[in-house]
This record gives C-alpha cells, sequence and structure tokens, in this order.
C-alpha cells in the first residue's frame, strides 16, 4: 500500500528492445531504478502524476565532510562515567 492507495503488481511481456533501452538509458542518467522509469512513464502515458520516491537514493555520496559537524558527534559520543555508575 502507498499512501493509503492500494499498490497493483504487473507483468509486462514482449517490451520492444528500443524501449527497453530507452528506459534503461533513462534510469542510468538518472540513478533510479528502471521500475521507478517505467512507472513514471507509465503515469505519464496514462496521464495521472507519477509516483513519488519512497527512497533516500538521492542522498547517497552527497555527504559533504563539515568539522563543525564532526566536532558535535564527537561530544555526543562522550560518555559520562556517573551515569553508568
Amino acid at each position: 500500500m502507498v499512501r493509503g492507495k492500494l499498490v497493483r503488481q504487473y507483468t509486462i511481456r514482449n517490451i520492444p528492445a528500443a524501449v527497453d533501452r530507452a528506459l534503461r538509458k533513462k534510469a542510468a542518467r538518472s540513478r533510479q531504478s528502471l521500475n521507478e522509469v517505467a512507472l513514471a512513464a507509465l503515469a505519464q502515458a496514462a496521464q495521472v502524476s507519477a509516483p513519488q520516491a519512497r527512497d533516500l537514493n538521492a542522498f547517497f555520496g552527497s555527504w559533504v565532510d563539515d568539522p563543525e559537524v564532526d566536532l558535535a558527534l564527537a561530544a555526543q559520543r562522550q560518555v559520562d562515567e556517573d551515569l553508568w555508575r
């Protein structure tokens, strides 16, 4: 279920090679799964809004080193020995 709506499973056969190549190329370029790209293409063709991504893939590899964050994290990792007695 997605946002309270019933989700259906489909099996689609006999995908033309050109369509397969185009979808796979678009998926690789946009760093999305083939399933996400295919769903967006189906939604566009059906003239309905595309499903929204429900994962964090867009954030992978986006970490930027920040010394202030490192200091804050180090401070949070300090163990207060009095609390552990």
